[in-house]
């Protein structure tokens, strides 16, 4: 099971083919990605990558808008989008999610608890695996806000609490990073080019479900 999960992040971790998504103009200062607006492009790019068992991406509606609905059962599988893209221009990555609840038994601190509701990965390819990094945003199950971690399995992932406990669970969060400023914190150096994003909700170390939802992901040259 373990050995599934490092498989997961191997694969995440490995150099990525670039697929450009379309560049749109908000205003002459301001331009934006959109990685993905599920409500009109649904998941059109995205590739499912199952490991040990199975998390369900699906679209649903809510509040007449599309979103996607993952729902894991001891599962762990996810969902990416590749992208080439220059974080030093977007850096600023925008989402909204929303989960049913924390893990009970996650923790982020060892192999047998890295399990979440709810997490984005942002991927820096690199020539060689090992010069691969991953900034990892969680919603944590014990690590409290706004602190970062090693990812038990590999040091090039960095887990980032932008959430953390139940508190805000049945709750849309609206959520901005910016991963250039976050890259040099974590890494100490200037990143290179991102490859891709990938959501994923998982529940194969502790067994247990979970259940979440994504809005649309976006990256933009200014804050909002």
């Amino acid at each position: 099971m373990r050995i599934l999960k490092r498989k997961f992040l191997c694969l995440i971790l490995l150099g990525i083919s670039a697929t450009v998504s379309v560049t749109a103009a908000v205003s002459d200062q301001t331009k934006e990605l959109a990685i993905s607006r599920f409500d009109l492009e649904g998941l059109s790019g995205w590739s499912h990558k199952i490991f040990k068992g199975k998390t369900q991406y699906i679209l649903v509606e809510e509040n007449g808008r599309k979103v996607v609905q993952a729902i894991s059962h001891a599962g762990a599988s996810g969902m990416v989008k590749e992208m080439d893209f220059n974080p030093a221009e977007y850096r600023y990555l925008r989402w909204s999610w929303k989960i049913e609840d924390i893990i009970a038994g996650g923790d982020e601190r060892i192999k047998a608890g890295d399990d979440y509701a709810a997490r984005i990965y942002v991927v820096f390819p690199g020539r060689f695996f090992w010069q691969t990094r991953a900034i990892n945003y969680i919603w944590a199950n014990q690590l409290p806000q706004g602190q970062s971690i090693p990812n038990p399995y590999t040091a090039q992932a960095i887990m980032v609490a932008v959430q953390s406990g139940p508190s805000r669970s049945g709750e849309w969060v609206n959520e901005e990073r910016d991963i250039h400023s976050d890259y040099k914190r974590l890494f100490g150096e200037e990143p290179k080019k991102a490859g891709a994003i990938a959501i994923m909700t998982d529940t194969d170390n502790t067994g247990e479900s979970a259940m979440a939802w994504y809005k649309d992901i976006i990256l933009s040259t200014s804050p909002k």
